[in-house]
Formats: C-alpha cells, structure tokens, sequence
C-alpha cells in the first residue's frame, strides 16, 4: 500500500493555502514533521506568527519579494524562487519530513521561475513516507494528471469584487 501521495489544491477561488495550512496542522497534531515552502511570497502573513509557535515540528521558509507577482518577474523573482526550489528539493531527498508543502509553486510555475521537469525531479524521488503538497492557481495538466488527489477551488462570489481589500488574519 502506498504511504505517501501527491495532492494539489488549485483552482481560482480563495482557499489553497489555508487547506494546505490546516493540513500542516492536522500532520503536526499526529506528531509528524512538516516543511512548508511558500513561493513568490516575501510578506509578512498571520501564519507565519502561528506557525512559529510550532517550531521545529512545523518549519515554514518563503522564497520570495515583498510582493506577490502582479506583472512579469524580474530577476530577483527567478532567482529566489530557484534557490527555494533547491532548498525543498535537498529537504524533500533528506528524509527528514513527513510532510511538504510547496505553497504558490503553480503560479511559480505559471510565471516559468522554474519547470515542471525541475520540480518534479525531487517530488519523484522523494521517500515513501513523504506526502507533498503542491498549490496554486494554474496547476498545469501534466501535474494534476500524475497528482493523487486533486482540489479546484472555485470562486462563486467574493466580497473583492465590492472592493473590500484583504483583511489582517483573514486573508492575510
């Protein structure tokens, strides 16, 4: 029986993040260990300060600017996203955690800060202990076909639209 799977939270609704998160939690609460890569993502969020509190069981690194990509990466952008990947790349190969969790690596994806091909080249050898989880809005279809599970989060209505602006501890 397999021990480990792929899943995928994707989709255009709000949510990927925060399924992953309370996953992370759930893990954590059965004594297992969770790595939590955040891509293209620098700000300061609440669960960075919750998280915290779960150190070292729960470790959380982000490998991005200050801001989320809102136009065509620069430079920066690229390089701080490869050099995450090889960080979870070497940690994912290490053994060491039962949980990993690329959060944004589909829009890194989306913006070509690095390949499929690359990315899936630590995710494919990863132990058989180590359940990974990928998120974000455009999951290509090359990875939600070889994905175990897979979740579209589907915007029905957001108060965004009537210009409500993102709120500390909710949405960030």
């Amino acid at each position: 029986m397999k021990m480990a799977y792929l899943q995928v939270y994707t989709g255009n609704g709000k949510g990927k993040t925060t399924a992953a998160l309370g996953l992370a939690l759930r893990a954590a609460g059965a004594g297992k260990k969770v790595f939590i890569a955040q891509f293209v993502k620098g700000m300061h969020y609440g669960e960075l300060d919750a998280l915290r509190r779960f150190e070292p069981q729960i470790t959380l690194r982000q490998y991005g600017r200050d801001c989320f990509i809102r136009h065509e990466p620069e430079a920066a952008d690229i390089r701080l996203a490869r050099q995450g990947l090889e960080d979870v790349s070497a940690r994912i190969l290490s053994g060491q955690w039962d949980l990993v969790i690329l959060d944004e690596a589909c829009i890194a994806l989306h913006y070509n800060l690095f390949s499929l091909d690359e990315m899936m080249d630590a995710v494919d050898r990863r132990p058989d202990h180590t359940e990974i989880v990928i998120t974000g809005r455009y999951a290509p279809r090359a990875l939600i076909e070889k994905a175990d599970l897979v979740t579209e989060m589907t915007e029905i209505k957001h108060y965004y639209h009537q210009g409500i602006q993102a709120r500390e501890g909710i949405e960030f």
